[in-house]
């Protein structure tokens, strides 16, 4: 019912009174009550696998940073990448540890994965995996996959082919494998394996030493720090590390459901300022030491932390005589790291389109901006007063010479190389 009091001077110095008191207050207030911006779920459950890269969440879990934010954390350590899919799936876990290519071939339906759309709104870290090779190839293989050919050819010629692992066929891992073998001539075969020159099978991370001491393969791709356990057990070298591929190339992302992000996004937006508070922490390099011990406990990574702390340092022995100090080690905030780049999803659907992943042409621009969730990030980091680089249309060029321009024509990028194995 509309007011009938009279417009007095006292009424007009006394609004004029309120606005002035409500003006010194923070944007939400409306009336006498703050506009509510905590978690709509407060309880939330991540889940990391054992690497390096999961320190973000580790980090933002041991040091009370979620709790800052409103968010009641618990950390879940999953024995491999496809539990870690079907955990985030069925609502075990709200949140999690995810390697780059997991919610693309989630949304997509790809790789045997049952269609669920995820999002992946916040890069955890750039660089920092590698290329391990058997002692077998130590002095006859260094960085140059071409040196690998001849060993390929053989072993295949003899019925016996070699043998790579990664740790989930549509991850960046695989990719990076997949990558360096077609760089010397080598093709690891379609989707299904079709056309290999060798087997290319799935180990999950902390299984990976294991499995090459007993000989059951002769190369693999993974995070720290098997890598590095490898060179200290003597079982293996370092062929190359993937910033010797793709300098500053995307990772690891913090993951969750499209649906669980469209009915919590306070939650999601609490979660991704938490990482970033982390990932600052930890790109200050007298830090690396503390979060070598942190991650190492056996609820995480379970490694000695001398093992994890000498590649975080960028302290690199390659385990062939190779030393050096790498300036690429790997990032969790510098140089806009966690910007969720569209870019970074377009490259990854030329490489799921080259390696017959896909049938025909993959929606490019629409699969990249439904899974790379800039805007969550951007209201995220503005909330908190964070000026991040913004997105980034940069062409980059990889260890091959091959220039990836995102502007330009994906399909003829996806078709250009000589080794592939495309689907109509």
């Amino acid at each position: 019912m509309k007011s009938t009091a009279p417009i007095t001077r006292r009424s007009i110095l006394r609004q004029a009174g309120l606005g002035a008191l409500f003006s010194g207050l923070p944007t939400g207030w409306v009336g006498s009550a703050y506009a509510d911006d905590s978690p709509e779920m407060p309880d939330v459950k991540l889940g990391i696998i054992a690497l390096t890269d999961c320190s973000s969440i580790v980090v933002a879990h041991e040091k009370g940073l979620f709790k800052k934010y409103g968010v009641n954390s618990t950390v879940s350590k999953g024995a491999s990448w496809a539990a870690i899919r079907d955990s985030l799936t069925n609502g075990d876990i709200q949140a999690t540890h995810m390697l780059l290519g997991m919610p693309i071939a989630s949304t997509m339906g790809l790789g045997g994965a049952p269609k669920k759309p995820m999002i992946a709104p916040f890069i955890l870290n750039r660089n920092g995996q590698a290329i391990t090779l058997a002692n077998s190839l130590k002095g006859k293989v260094a960085d140059d996959p071409k040196a690998l050919k001849p060993f390929v050819d053989d072993a295949k010629a003899k019925g016996t082919p070699m043998t790579f692992a990664m740790t989930f066929p549509p991850g960046t891992h695989a990719m990076w494998i997949r990558y360096y073998l077609a760089a010397g001539g080598i093709n690891p075969g379609d989707a299904a394996g079709a056309g290999a020159d060798v087997s290319l099978i799935t180990v999950p991370p902390p299984q990976m030493v294991a499995n090459m001491k007993v000989g059951k393969m002769d190369g693999f791709c993974v995070g720290e720090p098997w890598n590095a356990k490898t060179i200290a057990e003597d079982i293996g070298y370092t062929s190359i590390t993937t910033q010797a591929i793709w300098k500053d190339h995307p990772e690891k992302v913090c993951a969750f459901t499209e649906e669980f992000a469209a009915q919590n996004p306070k939650t999601v937006k609490a979660v991704m300022k938490a990482l970033h508070e982390a990932g600052v922490w930890l790109d200050k390099m007298e830090n690396r030491e503390e979060q070598a011990n942190i991650v190492s406990a056996a609820t995480y990574i379970n490694c000695p932390p001398e093992t994890i702390l000498g590649r975080l340092q960028g302290k690199y022995n390659m385990g062939d005589g190779r030393k050096f100090k790498d300036p690429n080690y790997m990032i969790f905030s510098d140089r806009n790291c966690n910007y969720p780049q569209a870019k970074y999803a377009k490259w990854w659907l030329t490489q799921l389109r080259r390696w017959g992943f896909t049938e025909g042409a993959p929606d490019y621009e629409g699969v990249a901006k439904q899974v790379m969730r800039s805007d969550l990030y951007e209201e995220a980091m503005k909330e908190i007063g964070y000026v991040h680089g913004g997105a980034d249309t940069k062409a980059e060029t990889l260890f091959d010479g091959v220039t990836f321009d995102p502007t330009a024509d994906l399909e003829a990028y996806a078709a250009s190389f000589a080794v592939k194995t495309l689907k109509a």
